[in-house]
C-alpha cells in the first residue's frame, strides 16, 4: 500500500468549520498568512509586499491581527486577498486557485497518483470540524483516516473539554488518531512546554484511547535560535515519550528543513537524532512542501538528508508525506513519490522503501 501519512481536507476560509463563527475562522488565518514564509505580491503588479502588515503587535500580544486589512477570500482568483492603503495583496500559502479541498478533491489526486489511503490531518486554521472529518471517512472507508481535532489552547486550563474533544471524536465517531500543535497553547495560554503538570491529566486520559498520536513541533518559546529550538522541542517530545514509552508518537512535517540549510546544503548536527535513537518516536519524511520554493523537482540537494533519516532512524519509523495540497505549490502529487521511489533507490532498499511509503502508517494505523 502507499499511504499519505499526511493530507488535508477542509471547506473554505470563511465558513466555521468547527469555529464558533466563520469570522473566527478567518482571524485563524490571517495569522497564519502574516507569517508563513511564501512571499507576498502586490496584486496590481506583482510586486513584493509585507504580510506581517496583518499583523498590529502590542506588547502583550506581539501576534495581534491588525483589524483594518479587509482580509477576505476572492472567489474570482480562489484566493486570500487583504487591502492596504488601496492596493490589494495576496501570498500563495494555498495553492494557486485552490480556496477549498474536500474529500473528493483529494481522492481524485490520489487516483491519479496511485495513492492507497491518505491519513487525513486537522488543524485550527484549515479545519477543526469533527462533524466533516467523520463524513469524509465514511464516504471513502479504507481510502481515508483522519485524526481527532482537539483545541491544544484548552489543555492546560480546562482538560477536562480537550479530553471530552478527543473522547468524541475516537471512541464515538471512530477517528483514528490524535494530532496535538503546542505552539497554539504556547500562543494562547502561559503554557510553555507540554510537559508541564498541567497537560498531565490530558496526556493520561488520551493514551489511554491507544491510538498513535501526531505532534506538530516548532520553535521553543522564546528561543532565539530556531534551529536549536527545535531540537530542543524534540528533546522535550522524547521526556514525553518516556512518560508514556508503549504510545507511539511521531512527528509531523519532519524537520524545519529551512532552518537547517547553510546556503543550498543541509546541516545535520548530531544532537538532532539522539531524542529518536532507542523511542517509539517516528518521523514524517516530506521535502517538496517544505523546500519547493528553494530546490527544484526531484530534489537531489535532499537525498544526504533522507539517507541520514534511515540510517539514523530506521525505515519502520519513517512515514512518506506530503502535507497534500500544499505540496501543489511546487510539484504533482506523482512527483512527490517519484522524488523519493525513483531518485532515492541507490539509498534505500526496495523492502525499506515499502516500509517508508505506506508500510510503517499501515503499522501504526492497525490498517
Amino acid at each position: 500500500m502507499i499511504i499519505d501519512s499526511h493530507a488535508y481536507c477542509f471547506t473554505a476560509p470563511d465558513t466555521a468549520a468547527g469555529h464558533a463563527s466563520p469570522e473566527q475562522h478567518m482571524e485563524f488565518w490571517q495569522r497564519q498568512y502574516a507569517l508563513h514564509h511564501q512571499p507576498t505580491f502586490r496584486v496590481r503588479d506583482r510586486k513584493p509586499g509585507d504580510s506581517r502588515l496583518l499583523l498590529a503587535p502590542t506588547p502583550d500580544d506581539p501576534l495581534k491581527i491588525a483589524p483594518d486589512r479587509n482580509f477576505r477570500v476572492d472567489r474570482i482568483c480562489n484566493r486570500l486577498v487583504w487591502t492596504i492603503g488601496d492596493e490589494d495583496y495576496t501570498k500563495q500559502q494555498l495553492p494557486p486557485n485552490v480556496i477549498e479541498f474536500e474529500a473528493g478533491a483529494l481522492i481524485s489526486e490520489m487516483d491519479h497518483a496511485d495513492v492507497d489511503c491518505a491519513l487525513l490531518h486537522v488543524d485550527a486554521t484549515l479545519s477543526k470540524d469533527l462533524t466533516a472529518l467523520v463524513s469524509y471517512v465514511r464516504t471513502f472507508p479504507g481510502r481515508l483516516r483522519a485524526m481527532a481535532p482537539v483545541d491544544e489552547w484548552l489543555i492546560p486550563s480546562n482538560p477536562d473539554i480537550a479530553i471530552k474533544q478527543a473522547n468524541d471524536a475516537i471512541r464515538t465517531h471512530g477517528l483514528h488518531a490524535l494530532k496535538i500543535i503546542p505552539e497554539y497553547a504556547y500562543r494562547m495560554t502561559n503554557s510553555r512546554s507540554f510537559n508541564e503538570p498541567s497537560w498531565t491529566a490530558f496526556w493520561d486520559a488520551v493514551v489511554a484511547l491507544d491510538v498513535p498520536l501526531f505532534f506538530t513541533l516548532g520553535d521553543r518559546p522564546n528561543s532565539t535560535n530556531p534551529r536549536q529550538g527545535f531540537i530542543d522541542e524534540l528533546h522535550e517530545l522524547r521526556k514525553w515519550q518516556e512518560r508514556y514509552p508503549t504510545t507511539t508518537v511521531s512527528v509531523t512535517h519532519g524537520f524545519p528543513w529551512r532552518d537547517f540549510l547553510d546556503g543550498n546544503k543541509f546541516v545535520l548536527p548530531s544532537e538532532m537524532w539522539k531524542p529518536f535513537t532507542d523511542s517509539n518516536i517516528c518521523l514524517e519524511v516530506g521535502f517538496p512542501f517544505r523546500i519547493g520554493d528553494i530546490f527544484e523537482y526531484p530534489y537531489v540537494e535532499c537525498r544526504p538528508v533522507i539517507d541520514a533519516m534511515v540510517r539514523h532512524i530506521g525505515p519502520d519509523r519513517l512515514l512518506w508525506g506530503t502535507d497534500m495540497p500544499f505540496q501543489n505549490r511546487f510539484c504533482t502529487y506523482r512527483q512527490s513519490r517519484y522524488y523519493i521511489e525513483k531518485y532515492c533507490r541507490d539509498l534505500i532498499s526496495p523492502v525499506d522503501l515499502a516500509k517508508i511509503m505506506g508500510g510503517t502508517a499501515a503499522r501504526i494505523l492497525r490498517l
